[in-house]
């Protein structure tokens, strides 16, 4: 076997696993259009250019055919490149979204990394004590009535960066937050819309809920890396359509 075939075999390989580990993060770990939102793209670039570009590099490199010790030079590239996915995908799983949580007058995507443990283990209910597997929940969040833990909440803000989100001991279940969070929602002729494109995306999303327009109201929806739009039903606040639309004005 020549060198350039055994390179291509282990790039096969690796294509494959690139594929299966793309469609876990594209339709499981961060579903559109949360992928680039959350930052995804950066950490999935480096993890797919060391899988498919080092270890066949290395194996078109170091292949002899009959060379002695090959195969203990292509278990050695199998196992660093095998480490390095591992490390990459567990960079990628601690980054996940694990909750969408209304906040006042927004949607925030919460990740894993948000959360320290000693607060998730302070959830109010059971399923806000552990983070999902298969995608970000929608949760609620309630403002907690005692002034000292307003207090709390509001200098952790300021000082710390974690905000009532962070916290899923005053998460509530989302249709308790939705009267207010839909008391301000905007209208959708209100989405700030900066090019062609963000308006053929509007419309686009607007055709596919089969709703009429004044059904539809909308709230930001903050990312890791950049803002959403988030279209809802103005009866119900259920979430229709995520936007890659920057929601805040010119």
């Amino acid at each position: 076997m020549s060198r350039w075939k055994a390179a291509a075999i282990h790039l096969s390989i690796s294509i494959t696993i690139g594929v299966v580990v793309g469609a876990l993060l594209l339709f499981v770990w961060y579903p559109p259009p949360f992928f680039h939102a959350a930052g995804a793209d950066v950490l999935v670039l480096l993890m797919v250019s060391v899988d498919l570009g080092l270890g066949p590099l290395l194996t078109l490199v170091v292949f002899k055919s009959g060379k002695r010790g090959l195969k203990f030079d292509l278990a050695v590239i199998a196992i660093a490149q095998t480490v390095a996915l591992v490390y990459g995908l567990s960079i990628v799983l601690r980054s996940r979204p694990v909750f969408i949580a209304s906040a006042v007058d927004r949607l925030v995507l919460v990740a894993a990394t948000d959360i320290a443990p000693a607060d998730l283990a302070q959830g109010s209910k059971p399923e806000f004590r552990s983070l999902s597997l298969t995608g970000p929940r929608l949760v609620g969040t309630q403002i907690p009535s005692n002034w000292k833990e307003r207090n709390d909440v509001l200098f952790s803000s300021v000082g710390g960066g974690k905000d009532i989100e962070d916290y899923p001991k005053y998460y509530v279940d989302y249709t308790v937050a939705t009267p207010g969070l839909l008391s301000k929602a905007k209208p959708v002729d209100a989405v700030p819309i900066r090019s062609a494109e963000d308006r053929a995306t509007l419309d686009a999303a607007i055709a596919r809920t089969g709703k009429p327009v004044d059904q539809i109201v909308w709230v930001p929806i903050i990312a890791r890396k950049e803002s959403l739009v988030m279209l809802l039903d103005r009866q119900t606040g259920t979430p229709l359509r995520a936007l890659a639309i920057n929601p805040w004005p010119h």
